[in-house]
């Protein structure tokens, strides 16, 4: 392995507006840092990251134009690209495109002047190994890969001077109302920012984050057309898309298309966000039914029933867990004990709930949950305040702990677990939050600037409730608010699912989870024999017992529900790949790997590759160019992220260093002092950006207080960037175990944009 070897400045005084970029990084690789706020259905561009040697022989992107066909809540949507090799050299491009993490990618194709390549989905060892020996010869190939759950990558092999290569890919993806409002995202931007890996690592080695932007404000290059054919089912009460003008035509009061303005033909450079209600705030209830050749299949609806005033709302038992370990203090501790008294503070007088704090161990508020009197509200408070950050991070046990409190028959139960994600948590955590889904739902609020997604995401979507990310303070203030009403305010407790004389099976998910604040009840599944029988959804509301029952015989299967298979194999395969996160086992890598193959599925373990059977490129020579993405819309050129990526890929690379691993004792630290500048290759180089990413990571003046001087970290970097190993030149103390715990987790959370090892050394 080579290594990286940084002196960085971590200025404790060090304060003000971020510098302007030196024009010198400013055509530059750019990292992409993580998302400050937003969902991850729109983060995500397609561009073209095109090996070659002369700049003259980029492979432009044209134009693209999507194509998207909603009927009721299923999304079919095919995107087109359109690009050219206007050099005079055959290359190999590496194409990167976005892609909602619940869309189910199921065909690709290539076409080259007249030559059509269809994509075949392989095992992704067995897919790269095709598409080299392809290369290798001299064949036109495609490689399309998994990067992430909403990044996919495909690699083009010996596009010829003066070829049109025209892409296709077919995806579909279902549409979820939230508090009756459908959006369909089509996203379109890569900006200055990056969620951080999963835990396998790139095959790609991440080069596409290397990839260059235009400078701000500057239009892009390609033209986008789209168009968006929507059959609602019902008649729609309103549309609006605030990201683009565009032309609306009512095909009929439950029908319309609508397509992009003239003007909007360079609008590539933001995400296209379309919104529509339908009539009386009304969501898609019923079902749909597919019948294949092999298997059947099956989407249950059902509209919750109509909300009830807080009053008339059934009493519900709160458990709050909060993180108090050492990664905690500072900010984040302090916005997860904001974050307690607004929940706390909004309880009602029906309602039972509990405090529990976690570190290396848990403790209880109280030894079972009190209803909320005004007594027990400021004693629970008081609780919450005097808790300091410090100590590891066990969540499984404390969640255990949880789990075991005694509680009220009748009562629906929710946990709501406030912490950065940096917890010593396995695929057991999971197994909890999945057995015990029937007696309790589990919500997720990361926060601080350095939250591990995944681990929020992952927990969110196996508990059966919503991530919520704060990454400053004003994030944390709003989401605070939408957390606390959307858990509060439950439509329907006890949610169950009652199938008479209709066999069905693999239900997805296994157990339904209580529907909160306008939230559908959704269930895939499969089906054998007749399409007969009833469906029954039932639960408790404010006012009773509710339920709703659905006749199968009265639907018929339809030929237009067959992205039912793709989707019901995509929603099996993102609960395997929740576990997946840590630590892929053989069982569960043979059973994403079995359902991308079957249903010709994109995913981490299956790609899609394309051979042409003629040999086009006879002197296996390509040349190598890299094209600037547009930068998107209201992003200056000093993004934190970009100068970051500038600084780190002209950092010096020498020979790997040893550096022995901590052990448990030493002296009590010095206050630290200084700290050593950055030692760099040319000068000029903007410390502001470097200091501001670090200190998000893992050192604000309250760590830096505790930190022993003269300490020198080793950050080992795998190939996919991120940050596998943490070991530091002499040991800490025990005072300051704490503090090299919330060093360690955080800048487990960086990401590089090369491989190697990172030295920082703290004067």
């Amino acid at each position: 392995m080579r290594s990286l070897w940084i002196a960085p400045v971590l200025l404790a005084g060090l304060a003000g507006p971020m510098r302007p970029m030196p024009p010198a990084l400013r055509p530059g690789p750019r990292l992409i840092p993580p998302t400050p706020q937003g969902s991850d259905d729109q983060t995500r561009s397609p561009y073209f990251w095109v090996k070659g040697q002369e700049a003259a022989e980029a492979l432009p992107l044209k134009s693209t134009a999507v194509n998207a066909s909603i009927a009721g809540v299923i999304a079919d949507v095919k995107v087109t690209q359109v690009y050219r090799n206007t050099g005079s050299k055959p290359i190999e491009a590496v194409y990167v495109f976005p892609g909602s993490t619940r869309a189910a990618v199921h065909g690709l194709k290539m076409t080259l002047g007249e030559r059509t390549i269809e994509a075949k989905i392989q095992e992704r060892d067995q897919a790269r190994a095709t598409y080299e020996q392809a290369r290798q010869e001299g064949r036109t190939a495609s490689l399309l890969e998994q990067e992430r759950p909403n990044v996919f990558q495909m690699n083009v092999a010996n596009i010829l001077p003066g070829d049109e290569v025209k892409v296709e890919l077919d995806y579909s993806e279902l549409l979820q109302p939230e508090e009756g409002v459908y959006s369909f995202v089509y996203p379109t931007v890569v900006g200055p920012r990056y969620e951080g890996p999963s835990g396998t690592a790139s095959s790609t080695g991440e080069t596409w984050v290397a990839n260059p932007y235009t400078h701000e404000g500057q239009a892009p290059k390609s033209t986008l057309d789209l168009q968006v054919k929507l059959d609602a089912g019902m008649p729609i009460q309103r549309m609006a898309c605030e990201t683009h003008k565009t032309i609306v035509a009512y095909d009929g009061p439950d029908a319309a298309t609508v397509k992009l303005d003239p003007s909007e033909s360079n609008g590539g450079n933001r995400d296209f966000i379309l919104r529509y209600q339908l009539a009386g705030a009304k969501v898609q209830s019923g079902l749909l039914l597919y019948q294949g050749k092999d298997e059947n299949f099956f989407l249950l609806m059902a509209q919750p029933p109509k909300r009830v005033a807080a009053s008339d709302m059934p009493p519900r038992e709160y458990i709050f867990i909060m993180d108090v370990s050492g990664s905690q203090m500072g900010f984040p501790l302090e916005v997860s004990k904001a974050l307690m008294k607004e929940m706390i503070q909004g309880l009602r007088p029906q309602d039972l709930f509990n405090v529990m704090v976690f570190e290396g161990s848990s403790a209880l508020w109280a030894p079972s949950s009190r209803h909320a009197t005004a007594g027990n509200l400021a004693s629970a408070l008081a609780f919450v305040r005097e808790q300091g950050g410090g100590g590891g991070t066990e969540l499984g046990a404390a969640l255990q702990r949880a789990l075991d409190l005694p509680r009220v028959p009748g009562i629906s139960r929710t946990f709501t677990v406030s912490t950065d994600g940096y917890i010593s948590a396995d695929a057991s955590v999971f197994d909890l939050i999945r057995q015990h889904l029937g007696d309790a739902n589990l919500f997720a609020f990361g926060i601080g600037s350095s939250v591990n997604r995944h681990l929020i995401e992952g927990m969110a979507h196996t508990g059966q409730g919503e991530p919520f990310v704060a990454t400053n303070q004003a994030d944390a203030v709003a989401d605070a608010e939408r957390f606390r009403a959307y858990v509060s305010s439950p439509v329907l407790s006890h949610v169950r699912l009652r199938i008479d004389g209709f066999d069905a099976y693999d239900l997805e998910p296994a157990q339904l989870p209580d529907v909160l604040a306008e939230r559908p009840v959704l269930c895939f599944g499969k089906w054998k024999g007749d399409a007969k029988g009833t469906i029954t959804v039932s639960g408790v509301t404010g006012h009773g017992e509710w339920n709703q029952t659905f006749q199968v015989g009265d639907v018929k299967p339809e030929a237009s529900n067959a992205a039912l298979r793709q989707l019901w194999a995509r929603e099996r395969i993102r609960t395997l790949s929740d576990y997946s996160q840590f630590g892929e086992t053989p069982e569960r890598t043979k059973a994403i790997t079995d359902l991308g193959l079957r249903y010709s599925l994109l995913t981490e373990h299956t790609s899609f590759v394309a051979v042409d059977s003629v040999v086009r490129n006879t002197s296996g020579e390509s040349s190598r160019v890299v094209q600037p993405l547009p930068m998107p819309q209201g992003v200056a050129d000093t993004a934190v992220g970009a100068v970051l990526s500038g600084v780190a890929s002209r950092a010096k690379l020498v020979e790997d260093a040893p550096m022995p691993e901590a052990p448990v004792e030493r002296p009590q630290p010095q206050k630290m002092k200084s700290i050593q500048t950055l030692a760099w290759d040319e000068p000029g180089v903007p410390l502001m950006a470097l200091r501001s990413e670090l200190d998000a990571r893992f050192l604000d003046p309250a760590l830096q207080a505790l930190l022993p001087a003269g300490i020198t970290l080793r950050l080992e970097v795998d190939g996919s960037g991120q940050v596998r190993k943490v070991t530091f030149n002499r040991p800490f103390p025990r005072s300051s175990q704490a503090v090299a715990l919330v060093m360690h987790w955080r800048l487990r959370a960086w990401t590089l944009n090369r491989p190697g090892a990172l030295r920082l050394t703290l004067g």
